[in-house]
């Protein structure tokens, strides 16, 4: 294990670039209505989900096609000025920020299904299309796409940050369910990589470099992903506890036993009281697991009574069964409506978001140890967790003028790193490096690894203009 980078790593470095007023002229000769200046649209493209206060871009570019995406970075290459691939903003690791200055390029109008290949299971799209609009479009077919990482977060922005979220327990994350990219590189070039076979050996593999490349080595422009059929019956269903740990061992229980459950996500006591407050719920204000079962009506009444077993023998009780759609929604409001009703429960407040996942059988080790952590801090917090795959997430509630609050979160987020790294985890699960956990790459990867990655993006992007001062520093 390497010695950490660094003590805290509290702001991201600000060295804007000067963007030249020759760019944005002939920005606006090209797009038109298309490219904005205006401060207010510039601060909408500045800020994402994270904590980060950066400078607004200087110019945001609407593309509508391929063809602008590649005149858009053609012509920033050109004057060697940063672009910033921005989809729905939901981020929370500061992808969006432009801490180098340059410009925002805005996907989201390029929101259209291309293709539906139902008999080969898959659907290509454009990148600003979101899950949602996703599913809605083709559930007529019979299909859907799984990934659920709770915010309605654009196609391309998932496959930039190799996203996964609630049901990556069965159906894997973006690096799973990605089969090919269009994508424009640093020179403005259109490349296309992958197919939509299910496998090929066929030189080196492409889409996934890019995929987790969050915008800095080319700017999505297609996607090709998986689709799988409807289940026939879904089952979901709330289970109380009397311990984090005991919730947390119900679920290593169900994995080690193979049993294929959908969803299972934690929410602590905290969150619940929450969630409670923000929609009107009436959940009991204990640790809980939402869990949802998929298959055949047989199969998923033995899976449920299956996990029922498993809960009791660790004081589960109060299970909550829901089969109906609106039922499910009523349940998964609780976790999909976490974030928000955390930050509205202090008002003002930032949160600081952790994203480590460890191997499932050393998650109690790695979750209770940073419970009792944190409730020792003093700090105020929620945690959530889709603990069925080992990944899990506090969110230290900040004031946002208090730097005493923020070092004492970032210690804690760094603890709880050193913690995962410790027990073969990972610093980010899904969320991605952003600027927020550039400094615990190298302890997670090594410096040999870090220095490959950087030889990969000079090549790629010699000028350093794609979402330049992400992942790592040149």
């Amino acid at each position: 294990m390497n010695a950490p980078t660094a003590t805290l790593h509290l702001l991201p470095e600000v060295n804007q670039r000067e963007v030249p007023a020759a760019l944005i002229e002939a920005l606006k000769a090209r797009f038109g209505d298309q490219c904005s200046t205006a401060q207010a649209v510039r601060e909408q493209h500045g800020r994402d989900e994270s904590s980060f206060e950066v400078p607004p871009p200087a110019a945001v570019v609407f593309a509508e096609s391929t063809t602008d995406v590649a005149d858009a970075v053609r012509l920033a290459s050109q004057y060697d000025t940063p672009v910033i691939p921005f989809g729905a903003g939901s981020s929370l690791e500061g992808h969006l920020l432009a801490v180098q200055g340059g410009i925002s390029l805005d996907v989201s109008r390029m929101n259209q299904v291309l293709s539906i290949n139902a008999d080969d299971l898959t659907v290509t799209v454009q990148p600003g299309i979101t899950r949602k609009q996703l599913n809605e479009e083709i559930k007529a077919t019979g299909l859907f796409f799984p990934i659920d990482p709770g915010a309605d977060a654009s196609i391309g922005g998932m496959t930039a940050t190799r996203a996964s979220g609630t049901n990556a327990v069965r159906y894997g994350t973006m690096r799973e369910n990605v089969l090919a990219l269009e994508v424009v590189t640093a020179s403005g070039d259109v490349i296309r990589t992958g197919t939509r076979a299910k496998k090929s050996s066929a030189g080196y593999d492409l889409t996934r470099l890019m995929v987790g490349s969050e915008g800095t080595l080319g700017v999505i422009t297609e996607i090709t992903v998986r689709l799988y059929p409807l289940p026939e019956a879904v089952s979901a269903a709330i289970c109380s506890f009397p311990s984090i740990e005991a919730a947390v061992r119900t679920t290593i229980q169900t994995i080690q036993l193979g049993v294929p459950i959908a969803r299972v996500e934690l929410i602590d006591h905290n969150t619940v009281r929450m969630v409670n407050a923000y929609a009107k719920l009436g959940l009991r204000e204990e640790p809980l697991l939402l869990m949802e079962f998929h298959g055949s009506p047989t199969s998923v009444k033995e899976q449920a009574e299956t996990v029922q077993e498993i809960a009791s023998e660790f004081g589960g009780n109060a299970f909550e069964w829901a089969s109906t759609p609106e039922e499910r929604t009523r349940l998964w409001t609780a976790r999909h409506n976490a974030y928000f009703a955390a930050v509205q429960s202090r008002p003002g407040c930032k949160a600081i978001s952790t994203d480590t996942c460890v191997p499932i059988s050393r998650l109690a080790d790695c979750l209770l140890d940073s419970v009792a952590e944190t409730d020792a801090s003093g700090i105020p917090y929620f945690l959530v967790g889709h603990v069925g795959d080992g990944n899990f997430h506090f969110g230290y509630l900040i004031n946002p003028e208090d730097p005493k609050e923020r070092e004492t979160a970032e210690a804690l987020n760094q603890k709880l790193v050193m913690r995962a790294l410790k027990l073969e985890g990972t610093c980010t699960g899904e969320h991605g490096v952003g600027l927020h956990k550039m400094g615990f790459l190298v302890d997670e990867t090594g410096a040999g690894a870090v220095d490959m990655m950087r030889t990969i993006k000079r090549a790629l992007d010699p000028k350093n203009i794609l979402n330049p001062g992400k992942i790592f520093a040149l």
